[in-house]
């Protein structure tokens, strides 16, 4: 008897990130390449649920590869985090014949592809993030492009800072994992980096200034995780600039970057790595394995149990802040 195709859904889950488009072009043209149906669920588990869906084809995807954003539009699903809903899930993959999910997003994401592998969807998890909190994989899909964009929009700024001897102190997206702020304020050059992973102290900013100053420099940028006005209690970014300000009489002025970080052309390392998780990720439903996430680590795409990757704890890269803290006085 002929082997009946097999029929897989893809979904992109959560917060945006670029290079989405691209792991979605790779899972369709791979799936495809394999004989199989590729079923594209708009906006993440809501549509799953809401039975929102399109049949996609080699021209789906055309034209993707470059954009940032997600085709298939995303979305949160409260109802997902409750086993009524994740059955839901499973009776709909059921009726509409999936034999298999693609799931591209963060954490959160991949709780909901864990609950429903084990009600027997195989579900394999795509770390698309911009903020590279996903403890088991070295870079996720979307955190080059938002660290570059960070760059090239503090260069900027850096212009004006410059021109009328500024302290420019930068929030950039990163609730509970710093390195979007680490990685950009190394690029930029910033005087200090504050993350919600190392404990800091005002005191100590404004001593390293106050040494800066003397050495003949006048214009400073500080690169400010957003997570850690909660984790230190110091109120906002602006309340930082303001104190700074007034201790060490140097002008200051607070620049929140905001989802401007999530949008753009994703860049050439983006692409190569989504491709690349995409085509694993048809292989592993290829041969039927659900619950994994697949990941980039050691600069090889290999792929984790998703509750194994879940419980992996995020080690911040205290290396390399040092030699930011070294080099940027």
């Amino acid at each position: 008897m002929e082997k009946q195709q097999k029929t897989i859904g893809i979904l992109t889950s959560g917060g945006d990130a670029p290079g989405m488009n691209a792991a979605v072009r790779a899972v369709v043209r791979t799936a495809l390449y394999k004989n199989m149906r590729v079923i594209g669920i708009r906006r993440g588990y809501s549509g799953l649920l809401a039975r929102d869906m399109v049949e996609m084809n080699l021209r789906s995807v055309c034209d993707t590869l470059h954009r940032g954003g997600t085709i298939l539009y995303s979305a949160r699903c409260p109802e997902f985090r409750e086993d009524k809903g994740v059955e839901r899930g499973r009776e709909v993959c059921t009726e509409i014949g999936i034999d298999g999910l693609v799931v591209i997003g963060g954490d959160g994401s991949f709780r909901g592809a864990r609950d429903l592998s084990l009600k027997g969807v195989p579900c394999i998890g795509i770390p698309g993030t911009i903020d590279n909190d996903i403890a088991c994989c070295d870079y996720t899909v979307g955190f080059d492009t938002a660290v570059n964009t960070v760059m090239d929009m503090v260069d900027k700024l850096r212009d004006t800072s410059q021109s009328h001897d500024r302290c420019s102190i930068v929030e950039v997206m990163g609730r509970h994992c710093g390195d979007i702020a680490l990685h950009a304020g190394i690029a930029c050059g910033a005087l200090a980096i504050l993350v919600p992973e190392v404990p800091f102290s005002i005191d100590a900013i404004v001593q390293k200034m106050q040494r800066t100053l003397r050495t003949g420099k006048k214009h400073f940028i500080i690169m400010v995780a957003e997570g850690v006005t909660s984790v230190n209690g110091i109120g906002t970014v602006y309340d930082i600039a303001r104190e700074i300000q007034e201790r060490t009489g140097v002008e200051s002025r607070a620049t929140v970057l905001g989802h401007v970080q999530r949008g753009g052309a994703p860049t050439a390392r983006e692409r190569v790595l989504a491709s690349e998780m995409g085509y694993h990720a048809v292989e592993l439903l290829e041969q039927g394995i659900g619950n994994r996430v697949v990941v980039s680590h050691d600069n090889k795409i290999v792929d984790y149990d998703i509750l194994e990757a879940l419980n992996m704890k995020k080690e911040f890269n205290k290396h390399l802040y040092d030699i930011a803290d070294v080099i940027s006085i």
